[in-house]
């Protein structure tokens, strides 16, 4: 199913997002699929996966897992693919192998600059508008899915022309939008309406992220850019000798803010699960969806 006729039939979507084992860490497939089995129990209405790291899906074993996901569990899968570092000929490369494997709905992504160099940032690409825009020109019954910021992206500090870039991704040909991390729903609320005002009328899925651990969070904080509140900074404080207290606490708190957004009557709910099947039944279970 294409996910834009989901946004049609049910308020609020319920999605989670799973990632590719990294193979420099040790990672195992089949504890992805240990996760996926106690996910798909939830009958969530699409499951994201994210590239591996200096992948752009097909390259990354995203459209392996995406496809897995459609065939065993019969649920729709949203592949990632990334354009940062592809010419226009590997995005053919990549969205031909996604079509042959049935895969349909794609989040396009310019994705993170490589750093220091390792990778030749792509003279094609420099926005994932551009990207839409090819993949929608190629094949018309594809279902994309595109990034938005509610706090701006760490790129760009003027929050007018990132509502513009949203703009454009939307007459380039998006369907759906589903936003950065954010941990404050009224973050999320005065986004809606500011990108609502500018006329952008797609629906999008709120992301929440639970806070695991402290090194997450300041990773995520220097990748993205989301502010912390102060209750999630007194929960860092609280459980600063406690590691396992400050994962509970924190899926907790996600946990809430997914009420609350649903609450709010938002379109979807994306939960960054990070493969952890634990929070995805935690957020289910608070929307009376596990």
């Amino acid at each position: 199913m294409n996910i834009r006729e989901l946004y049609r039939q049910r308020r609020p979507v319920l999605s989670f997002e799973v990632f590719p084992p990294k193979k420099e860490e040790g990672g195992d497939i089949g504890v992805l699929h240990d996760a996926l089995s106690r996910i798909a129990v939830l009958s969530p209405d699409f499951i994201s996966v994210t590239c591996g790291a200096g992948g752009s899906g097909a390259k990354s074993g995203t459209v392996g897992i995406a496809d897995h996901i459609q065939r065993r569990y019969g649920i729709p899968s949203l592949a990632h693919l990334t354009c940062v570092t592809s010419t226009r000929a590997d995005i053919e490369a990549s969205l031909t192998h996604m079509l042959e494997r049935g895969v349909m709905n794609v989040l396009a992504l310019r994705g993170d600059l490589p750093p220091g160099g390792q990778a030749p940032v792509s003279s094609d690409y420099h926005y994932a508008g551009e990207l839409i825009r090819d993949l929608r020109a190629r094949e018309k019954a594809l279902c994309i899915g595109a990034a938005c910021y509610p706090e701006g992206h760490i790129d760009c500090e003027d929050l007018e022309a990132g509502i513009r870039y949203l703009k454009d991704k939307e007459e380039a040909g998006a369907n759906f939008f589903i936003s950065q991390l954010f941990f404050e729903n009224e973050v999320f609320f005065r986004f809606l309406e500011r990108i609502r005002a500018a006329g952008v009328t797609l629906p999008v899925s709120a992301g929440i992220m639970p806070i695991l651990s402290r090194a997450q969070i300041e990773r995520m904080l220097f990748l993205c850019g989301a502010s912390l509140p102060s209750r999630i900074i007194k929960l860092l404080h609280k459980y600063e000798n406690n590691p396992a207290g400050l994962c509970a606490a924190g899926i907790e708190y996600a946990v809430v803010q997914a009420r609350g957004l649903a609450e709010g009557g938002v379109d979807g709910i994306h939960v960054y699960a990070m493969n952890r099947p634990e929070i995805a039944e935690a957020c289910a279970g608070a929307l009376g969806r596990a």
